[in-house]
């Protein structure tokens, strides 16, 4: 099948890291695209720019570094604003701009933000017809299902994306009501693939090479989104693109080349933030990656109190040698 576009670009392949708020950032952005992610999409930025001069924000708006083609998330609820952060974003380096209408925290829900826009498809299309004329770049959304079970309305909110220039839709195959639980759907990410001929992109619980096959088969879309199966496996990426290739499977990392990796993205998170934040940020991409590993809750316990780059490679190093020697391996 051929690779899936994006407006001008052509990407290398059909898997793209989903934005995740304190997760997608730069250090683990670079890392998912050298391990096999086809695009990476930043964290979400506030459309308001009242709020860019945050520590946080100015962080998440730093784009010259990223690679290719630079997509980066904005979320708001009223299109004037949204315009002017997708034009600003685009003066900073990103040259794919993506609308968050699927986020279903409560905070950015409560702006009438994120899955909430779902509710009013006049606004969505405001917003969008907004933001399109906005920029020269492409445009693209993120969306659910629906507002919840009995208010699916994605293939409606899909027809008004087409029809206001947006270049991809990505949609998380669960309502907003239904948060992270349960399990994502696909019939609704079908059923949209099938009303519209713009690019769609399937997202939620995507998290084994059978499976990103299993909802390519039952979508029929474009291109797959992985979120949270990403979080302390960055690896994934070239695991699903080798069998999506290929039919076969690659063999799990071993505990040399998880403990090469996780040192890069420690040192790459203590270069970017600085070392005491960067510190305190490691601790959850470290949790990740040895969660499947015995003592790994105990050597949590005691990482979390480490505030130094050099104590936390140290303790890494240790950790990863002593399961080496009692020959464990990471769970595929």
């Amino acid at each position: 099948m051929s690779a899936p576009r994006i407006g001008s670009y052509t990407l290398p392949n059909r898997l793209i890291l989903a934005p995740m708020a304190g997760v997608t950032d730069r250090p683990f952005r670079q890392l998912c695209r050298r391990l096999g992610a086809g695009m990476v999409v930043s964290e979400m930025i506030t459309s308001d720019v009242r709020l860019w001069n945050s520590r946080k924000s100015s962080l998440r708006l730093l784009h010259a570094d990223d690679p290719e083609p630079r997509s980066v998330q904005i979320a708001g609820g009223d299109p004037a604003m949204m315009a002017e952060a997708a034009q600003r974003n685009v003066e900073l380096g990103a040259q794919i701009i993506d609308i968050n209408m699927g986020c279903p925290a409560k905070k950015v829900c409560n702006k009438a933000a994120g899955s909430a826009l779902m509710k009013d498809e006049t606004l969505v299309a405001a917003i969008l017809e907004a933001v399109v004329a906005a920029v020269d770049v492409p445009v693209t959304l993120k969306i659910r299902t629906g507002w919840d079970q009995q208010n699916r309305n994605g293939v409606t909110v899909a027809k008004i994306a087409e029809q206001a220039g947006i270049a991809a839709l990505a949609v998380h195959g669960r309502t907003r009501a239904d948060l992270y639980t349960g399990q994502a759907e696909y019939e609704t990410i079908a059923a949209i693939k099938q009303a519209v001929s713009i690019p769609v992109f399937a997202n939620g619980d995507i998290d084994s090479p059978e499976k990103a096959r299993a909802v390519l088969d039952a979508t029929a879309a474009d291109a797959l989104l992985i979120g949270r199966a990403a979080q302390g496996r960055p690896w994934i990426f070239r695991e699903i693109d080798h069998y999506l290739r290929t039919g076969q499977k690659l063999p799990a990392p071993g505990l040399e080349e998880v403990e090469r990796i996780l040192l890069e993205h420690l040192a790459a998170l203590h270069a970017f933030y600085g070392e005491l934040m960067g510190a305190r940020i490691a601790r959850k991409h470290v949790g990740w990656y040895l969660a499947t590993l015995p003592g790994a809750r105990e050597f949590r316990a005691q990482f979390n109190r480490l505030e130094s780059t050099e104590a936390q490679c140290a303790h890494v190093r240790e950790f990863l040698r002593e399961r080496q020697q009692e020959g464990y391996e990471v769970a595929a």
